[in-house]
C-alpha cells in the first residue's frame, strides 16, 4: 500500500529548491517493539457474522491505550509463537475500507517490511501482534492512516477512519544486504528513498528521516557480490540524494547538527553539489554562523547564478550580517564608552587643573612678596 500526495515531488526536481509549508505534524506513536499488550476493551456488536465462538475472538484489543487503533480476531492463527518480528519481511491479504464498510481497495499479496515504515502505521503496528494464518479486522483513526491530507491510490478523503480487514500469509527473513546483487540493491534502495520522499511530501518529517535512513544503510553495506563502476555510480547516486533529503527533512525538525552532517556528507562526495551548498548555507545561517553561510551560498550561486531562490537568500544573509557587525560595533562601544566624549572631559579636567594651580602659584608669590618686604622694612628700623 503506496501512499501517494498529489504534489509533485520537490526533492531532487532540477533547480527548485523551494520548501514545503512547515505544518504541525502529530507526536510520534510509540515505538514498534512496545506497541504489544495492549488493553482489551468491552465487546462490541461485531461487524462479521462468521466469527469463531472462541473466548479470543470477538474481543476487540485497543493497540495504544487511546482507543484510536483497535483489533479484533476474527479467524485465530498459529499461536504467539508464530508471530513476525520487526524487520521480517511479511506478505498479507488486505482489505481496505472507510468505517462505513464501503471497499475501497483489495490487495491479494501486500509484501513489507515490518517496522520500516513501508505502509500506514495501522498496519505497521498491529500486523506484528498477528498470529500466522490469522484473520483480523482493523479500525484505525486517520492519524494512524492516511492523516488530514488523504490519498490519491488509493482514493482516501482528508481525515477518513479506515477499516482493515488483514490475513497473514508468511513472514521471512529479510535478505542479506551483502548477498544482493547491485540491481536489487538500487531497487531496494530506491523503493526506501521514495518511501521517504511521500512522507516528506505529506509534512512527517521524522518518519521521512527514517525511510532514508533505512535507504542510506543499503547504499553504504558491503558487498560479497562483484559491482561494476557503474552500478557503484547507480549506488552512490541514490545515497547523495537520500541525504540531501534528509538534511531538508531534518531542517524543518530543526536539528540543524544533524542536517549540517548530511550537507557536509554530500560535500565529501560531491563538493559542487549546489543544494548541499545551499541547504548548509541555510543551516549556517540559523545557527548565527553568517559569514560561512554566505560563503557557501557564493559558492552554490557561481554554479548557478540565474538561481533566484539561491540570490533572494543570500541577499537576506548579506543584510542580516551587516545589522550584526553594526549590532556588535555599537555593543563594543558601549562597553568600552566614547573616546571622544572621554578625551573632552579630560582635556576639561586638565584646563580646570591648570587654572588652580595658576591661581596658587600667584597667591603663593604675592605671599612670599609681603613676607620679603616687611623683612627689609624691619632692618631699615
Amino acid at each position: 500500500m503506496n501512499l501517494k500526495s498529489g504534489k509533485a515531488s520537490l526533492l531532487d526536481s532540477g533547480e527548485d529548491f523551494e520548501m514545503l509549508d512547515d505544518d504541525e505534524i502529530d507526536d510520534d506513536p510509540p515505538p514498534l517493539e512496545d506497541a504489544g499488550g495492549g488493553k482489551k476493551t468491552k465487546k462490541e456488536p461485531a461487524e462479521d457474522q462468521d466469527a469463531s465462538p472462541s473466548s479470543l475472538v470477538d474481543e476487540w484489543m485497543d493497540i495504544l491505550g487511546n482507543g484510536q487503533l483497535r483489533k479484533k480476531v476474527l479467524r485465530a492463527g498459529n499461536g504467539p509463537d508464530s508471530r513476525p518480528t520487526k524487520g521480517q519481511n511479511v506478505v498479507i491479504h488486505l482489505k481496505t475500507s472507510l468505517a462505513d464498510g464501503t471497499l475501497i481497495e483489495e490487495q491479494p499479496e501486500l509484501s513489507f517490511t515490518l517496522g520500516d515504515g513501508d505502509v500506514i502505521q495501522a498496519l505497521d503496528l498491529t500486523v506484528q501482534l498477528m498470529e500466522m494464518g490469522e484473520t483480523a479486522l482493523v479500525q484505525a483513526d486517520a492519524k494512524y492512516a492516511y492523516g488530514a491530507l488523504g490519498s490519491l491510490a488509493p482514493e482516501v478523503l482528508p481525515s477518513a477512519d479506515l477499516a482493515l480487514e488483514v490475513q497473514l500469509l508468511d513472514a521471512t527473513e529479510a535478505p542479506d544486504l551483502e548477498l544482493l546483487s547491485p540491481q536489487e540493491r538500487v531497487a531496494l534502495a530506491g523503493q526506501k528513498r521514495e518511501r521517504g520522499n511521500v512522507y516528506y511530501q505529506r509534512g512527517d518529517y521524522a518518519f521521512a528521516v527514517n525511510s532514508y535512513g533505512f535507504a542510506l544503510q543499503i547504499t553504504e553495506s558491503s558487498s560479497k557480490v562483484d559491482i561494476s563502476l557503474e552500478e557503484e555510480e547507480d549506488l552512490m547516486d541514490i545515497k547523495v540524494k537520500c541525504l540531501n533529503n534528509m538534511a531538508a527533512a531534518q531542517l524543518k525538525l530543526d536539528h540543524y547538527e544533524a542536517a549540517l552532517r548530511s550537507c557536509v556528507s554530500v560535500l565529501v562526495h560531491q563538493p559542487d553539489n549546489i543544494k548541499a551548498l545551499f541547504r548548509k548555507g541555510k543551516v549556517l545561517a540559523l545557527q548565527g554562523e553568517y559569514a560561512d553561510a554566505i560563503r557557501n551560498l557564493k559558492m552554490a550561486l557561481k554554479l548557478e547564478p540565474s538561481n533566484k531562490t539561491i540570490h533572494s537568500e543570500l541577499s537576506k544573509l548579506v543584510k542580516k550580517h551587516s545589522e550584526q557587525k553594526d549590532a556588535e560595533q555599537a555593543m563594543y562601544k558601549k562597553m568600552l564608552g566614547n573616546p571622544g566624549s572621554g578625551g573632552m572631559q579630560k582635556h576639561q579636567a586638565r584646563s580646570s587643573w591648570g587654572v588652580s594651580w595658576k591661581w596658587l602659584f600667584g597667591a603663593t608669590a604675592v605671599a612670599i612678596g609681603g613676607v620679603a618686604l616687611s623683612v627689609v622694612i624691619a632692618a631699615r628700623n
